[in-house]
Protein backbone atom coordinates (compact mmCIF):
# COMPACT_ATOMS: atom_id res chain seq x y z
CA UNK A 1 0.00 0.00 0.00
CA UNK A 2 1.27 3.08 -0.73
CA UNK A 3 0.29 6.61 1.50
CA UNK A 4 0.75 9.63 -0.19
CA UNK A 5 0.07 12.94 1.57
CA UNK A 6 2.46 15.89 0.12
CA UNK A 7 2.82 19.66 -1.20
CA UNK A 8 5.37 21.13 -3.64
CA UNK A 9 5.25 24.87 -4.71
CA UNK A 10 5.56 25.29 -8.55
CA UNK A 11 6.24 27.15 -10.79
CA UNK A 12 4.54 27.52 -14.22
CA UNK A 13 4.22 29.21 -17.04
CA UNK A 14 0.80 30.93 -15.49
CA UNK A 15 2.26 31.75 -12.66
CA UNK A 16 2.92 30.17 -9.38
CA UNK A 17 0.82 26.92 -8.24
CA UNK A 18 0.49 24.66 -5.49
CA UNK A 19 0.43 21.03 -5.89
CA UNK A 20 -1.11 19.17 -3.36
CA UNK A 21 -2.11 15.60 -3.21
CA UNK A 22 -3.48 13.09 -0.90
CA UNK A 23 -4.67 9.48 -1.50
CA UNK A 24 -4.12 5.75 -0.70
CA UNK A 25 -3.40 3.07 -3.58
CA UNK A 26 -3.82 -0.63 -3.00
CA UNK A 27 -0.85 -2.97 -3.54
CA UNK A 28 -1.07 -4.03 -7.16
CA UNK A 29 -3.30 -1.70 -8.28
CA UNK A 30 -3.06 0.36 -11.63
CA UNK A 31 -3.42 3.76 -11.20
CA UNK A 32 -3.54 6.62 -13.83
CA UNK A 33 -2.53 10.27 -12.93
CA UNK A 34 -4.96 12.23 -15.76
CA UNK A 35 -5.14 16.36 -16.62
CA UNK A 36 -3.67 19.09 -18.72
CA UNK A 37 -0.22 19.58 -19.14
CA UNK A 38 0.78 21.66 -16.08
CA UNK A 39 -1.38 20.28 -13.83
CA UNK A 40 1.28 18.09 -11.37
CA UNK A 41 1.30 15.06 -12.82
CA UNK A 42 5.00 14.33 -13.57
CA UNK A 43 6.16 16.36 -10.66
CA UNK A 44 3.90 14.34 -8.60
CA UNK A 45 5.50 11.07 -10.32
CA UNK A 46 9.20 12.85 -9.58
CA UNK A 47 8.20 13.16 -6.03
CA UNK A 48 7.67 9.13 -5.74
CA UNK A 49 10.75 8.38 -7.37
CA UNK A 50 13.24 10.46 -5.10
CA UNK A 51 13.71 13.22 -7.96
CA UNK A 52 12.07 15.99 -6.86
CA UNK A 53 12.20 17.07 -3.36
CA UNK A 54 7.97 17.73 -1.50
CA UNK A 55 8.29 21.28 0.20
CA UNK A 56 6.21 19.18 2.95
CA UNK A 57 3.92 15.97 3.84
CA UNK A 58 5.07 12.12 3.78
CA UNK A 59 5.44 9.21 1.42
CA UNK A 60 4.93 5.54 3.04
CA UNK A 61 5.22 2.80 1.13
CA UNK A 62 4.63 -1.16 2.50
CA UNK A 63 4.90 0.68 6.25
CA UNK A 64 8.42 2.05 5.14
CA UNK A 65 8.63 5.86 5.17
CA UNK A 66 10.36 7.14 1.59
CA UNK A 67 9.88 10.35 2.85
CA UNK A 68 8.47 12.14 5.38
CA UNK A 69 9.05 15.87 6.34
CA UNK A 70 8.71 15.90 9.62
CA UNK A 71 11.18 13.31 10.75
CA UNK A 72 13.48 14.61 8.47
CA UNK A 73 13.16 11.21 6.17
CA UNK A 74 14.59 11.44 2.15
CA UNK A 75 15.29 7.92 0.38
CA UNK A 76 16.87 7.91 -2.54
CA UNK A 77 15.78 7.13 -5.72
CA UNK A 78 18.46 4.05 -5.77
CA UNK A 79 16.68 3.27 -1.96
CA UNK A 80 13.43 3.18 -3.11
CA UNK A 81 11.67 0.10 -5.26
CA UNK A 82 10.89 1.78 -8.33
CA UNK A 83 10.98 0.91 -11.67
CA UNK A 84 10.25 4.05 -13.98
CA UNK A 85 9.84 4.59 -17.68
CA UNK A 86 9.83 8.55 -19.73
CA UNK A 87 8.61 9.39 -22.54
CA UNK A 88 11.90 8.85 -24.45
CA UNK A 89 12.44 5.42 -22.41
CA UNK A 90 15.86 6.80 -21.95
CA UNK A 91 18.13 3.35 -23.21
CA UNK A 92 21.81 3.12 -23.25
CA UNK A 93 22.66 3.62 -26.74
CA UNK A 94 26.09 1.83 -26.72
CA UNK A 95 24.04 -1.14 -24.82
CA UNK A 96 22.62 -4.24 -26.71
CA UNK A 97 18.24 -4.95 -25.43
CA UNK A 98 20.32 -7.86 -22.99
CA UNK A 99 22.48 -5.29 -21.93
CA UNK A 100 19.86 -3.07 -21.22
CA UNK A 101 17.60 -4.69 -19.52
CA UNK A 102 20.35 -6.32 -17.34
CA UNK A 103 22.44 -3.26 -16.53
CA UNK A 104 21.48 -2.90 -12.87
CA UNK A 105 21.17 -6.34 -11.90
CA UNK A 106 23.65 -8.10 -9.73
CA UNK A 107 25.90 -10.67 -12.24
CA UNK A 108 24.65 -13.61 -10.02
CA UNK A 109 21.11 -12.81 -10.78
CA UNK A 110 21.52 -11.32 -14.19
CA UNK A 111 21.66 -14.63 -16.80
CA UNK A 112 18.27 -16.41 -15.43
CA UNK A 113 16.41 -12.49 -14.79
CA UNK A 114 17.21 -11.56 -18.60
CA UNK A 115 16.45 -14.27 -20.51
CA UNK A 116 12.97 -14.60 -18.08
CA UNK A 117 12.22 -10.67 -19.59
CA UNK A 118 12.99 -11.04 -22.86
CA UNK A 119 10.92 -13.82 -23.53
CA UNK A 120 7.64 -12.37 -21.66
CA UNK A 121 8.26 -9.47 -23.66
CA UNK A 122 8.66 -11.03 -26.88
CA UNK A 123 12.45 -9.57 -26.99
CA UNK A 124 14.40 -13.01 -27.64
CA UNK A 125 15.09 -12.03 -31.59
CA UNK A 126 16.08 -8.68 -30.64
CA UNK A 127 18.66 -9.28 -27.59
CA UNK A 128 21.53 -8.58 -29.56
CA UNK A 129 20.52 -5.38 -31.22
CA UNK A 130 21.28 -1.94 -30.26
CA UNK A 131 18.62 0.94 -29.58
CA UNK A 132 19.00 2.49 -33.16
CA UNK A 133 18.04 -0.72 -34.94
CA UNK A 134 14.70 -1.02 -32.83
CA UNK A 135 11.09 0.45 -33.73
CA UNK A 136 9.52 2.78 -31.11
CA UNK A 137 7.64 0.68 -29.98
CA UNK A 138 10.01 -2.27 -29.80
CA UNK A 139 12.16 0.45 -27.55
CA UNK A 140 9.13 0.68 -25.31
CA UNK A 141 8.89 -3.15 -24.31
CA UNK A 142 12.63 -2.92 -23.70
CA UNK A 143 12.43 0.24 -21.16
CA UNK A 144 9.31 -1.48 -19.87
CA UNK A 145 11.31 -4.81 -19.28
CA UNK A 146 14.50 -3.18 -17.77
CA UNK A 147 12.01 -1.27 -15.37
CA UNK A 148 10.46 -4.35 -14.36
CA UNK A 149 13.63 -6.45 -14.28
CA UNK A 150 13.96 -5.11 -10.13
CA UNK A 151 11.00 -6.41 -9.25
CA UNK A 152 9.75 -3.03 -8.18
CA UNK A 153 7.44 -2.51 -5.58
CA UNK A 154 6.60 0.83 -7.53
CA UNK A 155 6.13 0.98 -11.28
CA UNK A 156 6.22 4.54 -12.73
CA UNK A 157 5.22 5.34 -15.97
CA UNK A 158 5.40 8.85 -17.66
CA UNK A 159 3.14 9.06 -20.72
CA UNK A 160 5.22 5.70 -22.40
CA UNK A 161 3.36 5.26 -25.21
CA UNK A 162 2.35 9.02 -26.10
CA UNK A 163 4.53 8.80 -29.65
CA UNK A 164 3.46 6.06 -31.14
CA UNK A 165 0.53 5.37 -33.68
CA UNK A 166 -3.02 3.94 -32.41
CA UNK A 167 -2.81 0.39 -33.83
CA UNK A 168 0.97 0.24 -31.55
CA UNK A 169 -0.17 2.14 -28.87
CA UNK A 170 -3.29 -0.74 -28.56
CA UNK A 171 -0.92 -3.89 -28.76
CA UNK A 172 1.73 -2.32 -26.33
CA UNK A 173 -1.37 -1.44 -23.98
CA UNK A 174 -1.98 -5.20 -24.17
CA UNK A 175 1.29 -6.04 -23.59
CA UNK A 176 1.61 -3.33 -20.35
CA UNK A 177 -1.54 -5.04 -19.15
CA UNK A 178 0.43 -8.86 -19.38
CA UNK A 179 3.09 -7.62 -17.97
CA UNK A 180 1.34 -5.68 -15.09
CA UNK A 181 -0.50 -9.30 -14.28
CA UNK A 182 2.40 -11.21 -14.48
CA UNK A 183 4.29 -8.92 -12.13
CA UNK A 184 1.77 -7.15 -10.08
CA UNK A 185 3.33 -3.78 -9.62
CA UNK A 186 2.01 -1.35 -7.98
CA UNK A 187 1.71 1.24 -11.38
CA UNK A 188 1.15 4.87 -11.46
CA UNK A 189 0.63 6.26 -15.49
CA UNK A 190 0.74 9.40 -16.27
CA UNK A 191 -1.27 9.75 -19.37
CA UNK A 192 -3.33 12.17 -21.55
CA UNK A 193 -5.17 9.74 -23.20
CA UNK A 194 -8.89 8.68 -22.23
CA UNK A 195 -8.57 5.29 -24.25
CA UNK A 196 -5.71 4.63 -22.78
CA UNK A 197 -7.12 5.39 -19.02
CA UNK A 198 -9.88 2.95 -19.57
CA UNK A 199 -7.79 0.42 -21.29
CA UNK A 200 -5.48 0.07 -18.16
CA UNK A 201 -7.01 2.00 -15.27
CA UNK A 202 -8.80 0.32 -12.24
CA UNK A 203 -8.69 4.24 -10.97
CA UNK A 204 -8.11 7.38 -11.77
CA UNK A 205 -7.15 10.87 -10.17
CA UNK A 206 -7.53 13.86 -12.32
CA UNK A 207 -5.27 16.46 -11.76
CA UNK A 208 -6.24 20.75 -12.56
CA UNK A 209 -3.58 23.44 -11.42
CA UNK A 210 -2.31 21.24 -8.52
CA UNK A 211 -5.27 19.56 -7.09
CA UNK A 212 -7.58 16.42 -7.58
CA UNK A 213 -10.72 17.47 -9.09
CA UNK A 214 -11.77 14.20 -9.45
CA UNK A 215 -11.19 10.63 -9.09
CA UNK A 216 -12.54 7.26 -8.39
CA UNK A 217 -12.73 4.10 -11.80
CA UNK A 218 -13.19 5.73 -15.09
CA UNK A 219 -16.46 5.22 -15.88
CA UNK A 220 -17.41 6.87 -12.50
CA UNK A 221 -15.02 9.93 -13.89
CA UNK A 222 -15.71 10.46 -16.99
CA UNK A 223 -18.86 8.55 -18.31
CA UNK A 224 -21.96 11.29 -18.93
CA UNK A 225 -24.52 11.11 -16.58
CA UNK A 226 -27.09 12.59 -18.89
CA UNK A 227 -27.20 11.94 -23.00
CA UNK A 228 -28.88 14.41 -24.88
CA UNK A 229 -31.85 12.88 -26.69
CA UNK A 230 -31.35 14.55 -30.14
CA UNK A 231 -27.66 14.26 -31.04
CA UNK A 232 -24.98 12.96 -33.85
CA UNK A 233 -21.75 12.74 -32.64
CA UNK A 234 -18.34 10.66 -34.02
CA UNK A 235 -16.07 9.12 -31.22
CA UNK A 236 -13.83 6.47 -30.74
CA UNK A 237 -14.70 3.71 -28.79
CA UNK A 238 -12.85 3.28 -25.25
CA UNK A 239 -14.26 0.32 -23.45
CA UNK A 240 -16.72 -2.60 -24.26
CA UNK A 241 -18.12 -4.02 -21.07
CA UNK A 242 -20.58 -6.92 -21.14
CA UNK A 243 -24.47 -6.12 -18.53
CA UNK A 244 -26.57 -9.61 -19.41
CA UNK A 245 -27.50 -10.07 -22.47
CA UNK A 246 -26.14 -6.74 -24.15
CA UNK A 247 -22.88 -4.46 -24.00
CA UNK A 248 -22.10 -1.16 -22.36
CA UNK A 249 -20.13 0.54 -24.71
CA UNK A 250 -18.19 3.76 -23.63
CA UNK A 251 -17.70 6.15 -26.53
CA UNK A 252 -14.90 9.37 -26.24
CA UNK A 253 -16.80 11.99 -27.66
CA UNK A 254 -14.24 15.40 -27.39
CA UNK A 255 -13.26 15.02 -23.86
CA UNK A 256 -16.50 13.52 -22.76
CA UNK A 257 -17.33 9.45 -22.33
CA UNK A 258 -20.71 8.70 -23.57
CA UNK A 259 -22.72 4.92 -22.73
CA UNK A 260 -24.68 3.06 -25.18
CA UNK A 261 -26.17 0.06 -24.82
CA UNK A 262 -25.00 -2.29 -28.01
CA UNK A 263 -26.72 -5.89 -29.22
CA UNK A 264 -24.54 -8.69 -29.60
CA UNK A 265 -25.33 -8.14 -33.14
CA UNK A 266 -23.68 -4.58 -32.74
CA UNK A 267 -21.06 -5.47 -30.76
CA UNK A 268 -19.86 -7.34 -33.27
CA UNK A 269 -18.34 -5.07 -35.67
CA UNK A 270 -16.56 -3.07 -32.23
CA UNK A 271 -13.10 -2.87 -31.02
CA UNK A 272 -11.31 -0.37 -28.91
CA UNK A 273 -10.07 2.07 -30.57
CA UNK A 274 -12.74 2.02 -33.21
CA UNK A 275 -14.17 5.20 -34.74
CA UNK A 276 -17.75 5.27 -34.58
CA UNK A 277 -20.86 7.13 -35.04
CA UNK A 278 -23.54 7.84 -32.20
CA UNK A 279 -26.88 9.09 -33.41
CA UNK A 280 -30.06 9.20 -31.28
CA UNK A 281 -33.37 7.24 -33.49
CA UNK A 282 -36.57 7.91 -31.26
CA UNK A 283 -34.59 8.75 -28.19
CA UNK A 284 -32.52 5.50 -28.48
CA UNK A 285 -29.05 6.19 -29.34
CA UNK A 286 -27.46 4.07 -32.13
CA UNK A 287 -24.06 2.85 -32.34
CA UNK A 288 -22.45 2.59 -36.15
CA UNK A 289 -19.13 2.16 -37.07
CA UNK A 290 -17.71 4.34 -39.63
CA UNK A 291 -15.66 3.53 -42.34
CA UNK A 292 -11.77 3.86 -42.34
Amino acid sequence: MIEIAVSKRLHTAEGPMDLLFNGIIGKGEFITLFGPSGAGKTTLLRMVAGLTLPDAGAIVVNGQAWFDSTRRINLSPRQRSIGMVFQDYALFPNLTVAENIGIALPKEKRSTIVSELLEVAGLQELAGRKPDKLSGGQRQRVALARALALKPAILLLDEPLSALDLQMRLKLQDELLYLHQRYQPTTLLVSHDLSEVFRLSRRVFVLDRGEVTRSGSPTEVFSQSKISNKFRFNGEVVHIKPSGVVYIVHVLVGQDVVQVIASEQERASLTVGKRVLIASKAFNPLIMTLEE
